[in-house]
Formats: structure tokens, C-alpha cells, sequence
């Protein structure tokens, strides 16, 4: 089985052969079993969790052990959790077996990572295709020259400016593709929201966690959107664009410019697909979204439970009722609606989570899950794993392809 690793406080890591690597799934440690583990994925990234010590497991006895001292080392030294962030297409089984940080960490997916053979494991599975959101894909070595030659076809659009800081600063897939013109392009729109999610990527309190991107700080035009959605809608491969990325508020409520964006960019092309990512809490402005000419929607959700969903998104105005509410709009108008539903092992699995689920999508019609590794400190999901038991990612999968078998599940919309 694979060893556990550990990183000194400066970030060098070491594999520490007399204890295998242990994973967390709700509050409870557990040791991955064999068909838990892949190789790490290409462009998968290794992360120090800072001051949260790991936890294996002792071989001959099966005990789980704190490892918070450097073994290597005569004179004590801290030694902290390590932890791998994976690419899109793959879905995390199990977060790596800590005590938990005493400091806020980033909001990041950490995934449970070990070594095998020589190899770095990960508690993970490959849950759909790796071709259009390959990292080899992205930060290449043009993409200053395309983000350049952007800038010059549609000078002083203030949007470029906002993908430019994400694709060079953020690494964002979505942002660069609209400077390659393939595939799908994130085009920000709204600067606010009517939600205050515990794990939001782009607005924290300033005592809390940082925050991995930085919110648009404006609103665009409707010509704007439209001047960065015709020629990618027109050119693009499997051409897709969509409102509501990491580095904006709730897009929705900016849907009447939205709406007259939709009217510029379909008298120009009727190519392509406009999406947006939303938490779908504003009914009104989904139903004339609807009725403007969207072409598919993407919904975050956290849990299907109203008192988890209200504790988790936070909402100012609206109720996971709301939700529902648009969910049917959406099918009556014979619009394509997708759950970008948060996972965190031994929550998103636990039984009456997945039954509520079912239920929820049998009423409202959602053609698709989309899977989304949770990025969040796990001291925040304490209170809500408390009384949680999960049956495993992996059998949750499963459960949901029994009870729902015409459910898409994956990570991501494909064009066919």
C-alpha cells in the first residue's frame, strides 16, 4: 500500500515509509483501500496544508498515529499535511488525514496523497474525458502573444483587461480559452451578489481565509460581452461561452444585460452556446434569461437539504425553494440545466443527502451532474459532517447511475 508523506515547514517533502498514507472522509479518518488510488494525474499540483499535522497509519496494528515532529531530524522540527489538487476530470475520494490547522488555509481542493512504488497516489477517480481541459493545454508559451493580439481587435474592452489578470495571474482555463478561441470561454459580468457562500473564491472577509482570485471590480456593457462572445462563438472548436466564473458575483443579476448581450451576439451568429453559471436563487431574472435566448444552465449546489444549503450559500433574498422554482422554469422552457454540485467526501455521500438529491432532480428535470471537488478549509465543514456517514464517492456514483439512469454525470458540458 502507499506510504505517507510529509512536509517541512519550508515546503520540501519527504515519504515516510513506516506508516502508510491515511485519508479523511467527514470527521473520520480511513485507510484507502487499493482501488481508492490512481497515479497522480498530469497536471495535478502537490500542496503544503500549513500547521495541520498528518495522520497514518501504523501497519502491523492498523492504529491511525500523528506524525508531528520530523522523524529525519535529531532536533525537533514541525512538519505539516501534504496534499494534491487535481485537474478537471477527476473527483476526489478522500481528503488527507490531518489535525486539522489552527490557521485558516486557502480555499483549495486538498486530496489525500501518498507513495507507492515510487510513485505519487491519490485518493481519486477519473470521472470524465481529460481532452479539453488537458493542463499541457494551457499556460503555453504563446498565450502572452494571443492575449496581445486580443487586446489590439477589441481595444479598451474592459473585460479583455479582467481575463488577461485571470489567465496570467489566476491560471484560469476558462479566461485563457477566450485568448486561444477554443472551447468554453468564461466572460465575467456582475461585481455583485445575493449569496455569501462559506467557500467563495472571490470575496472573503478580510480576517478570514485568502481568497484564490480577485472579484471584477465593474459592470460591462452589453456591447462589451458581445464584442468577446461573437468571434468566439463564431470560430471556436466545440465553442461555448458562460457568465458566472470564480472571478465574479452572482451573474444573474445582471440579466438584462445579459439578455440584450444574447440579442447583439444571435443577430451576429447562431453558432455556439451561451451558458451561465448561476445559483439560480433569482427566479424572475432566470425566467427572462430563459425567454432572452439562453442556451444552457449550470447551478451550484451545495447540499439539497434546505437548512445546509441556507448555512453553506448564505443567501441574502432568496431560498433553496427559489432554486427549485427555477429548476422548473428552466425545464418548462426546454432549457438544459445542469447541478454543479460541490462534493466533499462523507458529506455529499452520506445517504439521505444522495435520497434528497434524487428527489430533487426527478422533480425539476436536471439533465446533469457535474462534479466539483469542494474548495474549502476542512475546519469549515466540521459542523457539517458532524453527523454525517458516507458510502464512499465512488458508490454515491454508483447509487445515482442506479436510481437515475438517463442522469449525465462528469465534470464538464460537451458538445456533441
Amino acid at each position: 500500500m502507499a506510504d505517507m508523506l510529509f512536509a517541512r515547514p519550508d515546503g520540501q517533502w519527504f515519504d515516510f515509509p513506516a506508516l502508510e498514507m491515511a485519508g479523511l472522509s467527514g470527521n473520520r479518518w480511513q485507510k484507502p483501500t487499493k482501488k481508492d488510488l490512481i497515479p497522480l494525474p498530469e497536471g495535478a499540483t502537490l500542496t503544503m496544508m500549513p500547521q495541520a499535522s498528518p495522520v497514518g497509519v501504523e501497519k502491523d496494528s492498523g492504529e491511525f498515529l500523528l506524525v508531528d515532529e520530523n522523524p529525519y531530524k535529531k532536533k525537533a522540527e514541525p512538519v505539516y499535511a501534504m496534499a494534491a489538487l487535481l485537474p478537471q476530470g477527476f473527483t476526489r475520494l478522500l481528503l488527507p488525514a490531518v489535525e486539522m490547522s489552527p490557521i485558516e488555509l486557502p480555499l483549495l481542493g486538498y486530496t489525500a496523497v501518498g507513495v507507492e512504488k515510487g510513485r505519487l497516489v491519490v485518493a481519486a477517480a477519473a470521472t470524465d474525458e481529460h481532452k479539453s481541459w488537458h493542463p499541457r493545454l494551457y499556460n503555453t508559451e504563446e498565450l502572452p502573444r494571443l492575449i496581445a493580439k486580443r487586446r489590439q481587435e477589441i481595444p479598451g474592452n474592459r473585460i479583455i483587461e479582467q481575463l488577461a489578470h485571470c489567465s496570467l495571474d489566476y491560471g484560469c482555463f476558462t479566461a485563457q480559452n477566450i485568448f486561444y478561441r477554443r472551447f468554453e470561454g468564461g466572460i465575467p459580468v456582475s461585481p455583485l451578489c445575493n449569496a455569501d457562500c462559506i467557500g467563495c473564491i472571490s470575496l472573503q472577509p478580510s480576517e478570514c481565509c485568502p481568497s484564490p482570485q480577485q472579484r471584477l471590480s465593474f459592470r460591462p456593457e452589453a456591447q462589451e460581452i458581445a464584442d468577446l462572445a461573437i468571434p468566439h462563438l463564431q470560430e471556436a472548436k466545440e465553442a461555448i461561452v458562460s457568465f458566472g466564473q470564480g472571478c465574479e458575483g452572482e451573474p444573474s443579476l445582471e440579466w438584462q444585460r445579459i439578455c440584450e448581450a444574447i440579442k447583439l451576439i444571435r443577430q451576429r451568429t447562431k453558432r455556439g452556446i451561451i451558458n451561465i453559471n448561476t445559483n439560480a436563487g433569482y427566479t424572475d431574472a432566470i425566467s427572462a434569461l430563459c425567454e432572452g435566448g439562453i442556451d444552457s444552465i449550470r447551478v451550484s449546489l451545495f447540499s439539497p437539504l434546505d437548512d445546509e444549503y441556507q448555512a453553506y450559500h448564505r443567501p441574502k433574498n432568496y431560498s433553496l425553494q427559489s432554486v427549485r422554482d427555477s429548476l422548473r422554469i428552466a425545464q418548462a422552457a426546454n432549457v438544459p440545466v445542469a447541478l454543479n454540485l460541490l462534493a466533499y467526501p462523507g458529506f455529499t455521500d452520506d445517504q439521505k443527502r444522495a435520497d434528497a438529491l434524487i428527489e430533487l432532480i426527478k422533480e425539476t428535470g436536471v439533465s446533469q451532474v457535474q462534479l466539483r471537488n469542494l474548495n474549502i478549509d476542512p475546519k469549515q465543514m466540521a459542523g457539517f459532517v458532524e453527523d454525517s456517514w458516507g458510502m464512499g464517492m465512488r458508490n454515491f456514483i454508483d447509487y445515482l447511475k442506479i436510481n437515475l439512469p438517463d442522469l449525465a454525470i462528469g465534470s464538464y458540458t460537451h458538445i456533441k
